[in-house]
C-alpha cells in the first residue's frame, strides 16, 4: 500500500500547495475511498479472514479512541469501558431479549455512548496525567459494575451464546456462518463510521478539536468553550468505539470480561502508537501490526506479550510519528 487512505488533516500531514505534495493532496481528498478499497482487498491479502475481521473491528476501536487522543490531544486509559459497554449491550440485547442484530449494535452503541457522557462529564474537569488517572478509575468502576451484574452480564465466565447465524434484511438474507460475508456486512457497517468520522474531522468542529491539541489556552482564549467541545469529543468517541464493541460480540459470539479490563485500553493506546496519533488511517495499520505480532509471537511462546512489548518499545523509540505517521512525514520531505 503506497499512498492509501491517509488523511492529512493534522498540521504535520497537511500536503504543500501546488505541484508539490500532489500525492498527499490527493489521497486526502479522497481517504476515504482510498481506506475503503484496501479494507475491501484486505481479506484477500491478510493471512486469513478471521485476522481480517479482527483488525477491521478494533481499527475502529483504535479510530474512535484517535479521535479523542491523537485529534483533540487527550490521553484515556478508560476506553476499555467504552468498547465493553458497546459489546455487552449488543450482546444482551440479543441473548436476553432477542432483538435484531441492527437494534442489538444500536442498543450497544447507544449505551456505550451514555456511559461515555458520564465519563466524559466527570474527566474533563482534569488535564494531562489527572485526566488519564480518572478516566482509568472511571472504567474500573464501569468494569466492577459489570461483573457483579452476573445476571446479564455471565460475570467472570463473559456473556456466551450471541448466535447471529444470519442477517434477514429486507429482500435478502446474509449468511454470517461464511467469513467472507461477515467481513463485507461489518465493512458496510465500519465504512459508514469511517465516513461519519471523516465528516467530523473536516467541519469546524474538527478543526477546534486540533486547536485544543495544539494550545488549549489559545482555543479557549479565542472564544471556543474548550471544556464542552471536549466533552463532544468524548461522547463521540466513545460512540465510535462502543459500535466497535457491538461489532466485536457479534463476531466473536461472546464478550469476555477482559474486553473491559484496564489492559484493553493499553491496547488502544499502543495501536494509536504504532500506527501514528493524528493520522486518518494509523489506527488501522496499529491494528494490523498489533494483531499481527500478536499472532505470530503467541503461536512461538505464552509470553508474547514480553516480544509485543520490546516491539513496541522499539517503534516509540525509533518511529515517534508511528509507522503511518513516518511515512507520511518522509513523503512529505520528499514533496509527494
Amino acid at each position: 500500500m503506497s499512498d492509501a487512505a491517509l488523511a492529512p488533516t493534522a498540521p504535520a500531514e497537511r500536503p504543500a500547495s501546488g505541484r508539490t505534495g500532489s500525492v498527499l493532496a490527493f489521497a486526502s481528498r479522497h481517504r476515504v475511498a482510498l481506506t475503503l478499497t484496501f479494507l475491501v482487498i484486505f481479506p484477500w491479502i491478510a493471512p486469513y479472514q478471521a485476522l481480517a475481521a479482527n483488525i477491521l473491528v478494533l481499527g475502529l476501536f483504535a479510530l474512535g479512541f484517535n479521535l479523542l487522543f491523537g485529534y483533540t490531544g487527550l490521553l484515556s486509559f478508560g476506553h476499555a469501558a467504552l468498547l465493553g459497554a458497546g459489546a455487552y449491550g449488543c450482546g444482551i440485547a440479543i441473548v436476553h431479549y432477542g432483538w435484531h442484530p441492527l437494534l442489538a449494535m444500536v442498543a450497544g452503541t447507544a449505551l456505550a455512548t451514555s456511559i461515555a457522557v458520564v465519563m466524559g462529564y466527570l474527566a474533563i474537569r482534569t488535564r494531562g496525567i489527572y485526566f488519564a488517572m480518572t478516566t482509568l478509575a472511571l472504567s474500573m468502576c464501569v468494569y466492577y459494575a459489570f461483573y457483579q451484574a452476573e445476571r446479564f452480564t455471565g460475570g467472570e465466565n463473559g456473556l456466551r451464546g450471541i448466535n447471529v447465524p444470519s442477517l434477514s434484511l429486507p429482500g435478502f438474507s446474509l449468511n454470517l456462518l461464511n467469513p467472507t460475508t461477515k467481513y463485507y456486512a461489518m465493512l458496510a457497517v465500519v465504512g459508514l463510521a469511517i465516513w461519519l468520522f471523516s465528516r467530523i474531522l473536516s467541519s469546524p468542529f474538527g478543526a477546534v478539536l486540533e486547536a485544543i491539541r495544539e494550545n488549549e489556552n489559545r482555543a479557549q482564549a479565542c472564544g471556543y468553550d474548550v471544556r464542552r467541545t471536549k466533552l463532544v469529543a468524548f461522547i463521540l468517541s466513545g460512540a465510535f468505539c462502543g459500535l466497535a464493541g457491538a461489532l466485536q460480540a457479534i463476531h466473536l459470539s461472546i464478550v469476555p470480561i477482559e474486553t473491559m479490563h484496564y489492559s484493553t485500553s493499553g491496547q488502544a493506546v499502543m495501536m494509536a502508537l504504532l500506527g501514528g496519533m493524528g493520522t486518518f488511517f494509523g489506527p488501522f495499520v496499529g491494528a494490523g501490526v498489533f494483531l499481527l505480532l500478536q499472532d505470530v509471537f503467541s503461536s512461538l511462546t505464552s509470553h508474547w506479550q514480553l516480544l509485543v512489548g520490546a516491539i513496541f518499545i522499539a517503534f516509540v523509540l525509533f518511529l515517534p510519528l508511528g509507522i503511518w505517521g513516518e511515512l507520511l512525514a518522509r513523503m512529505k520531505r520528499a514533496g509527494l
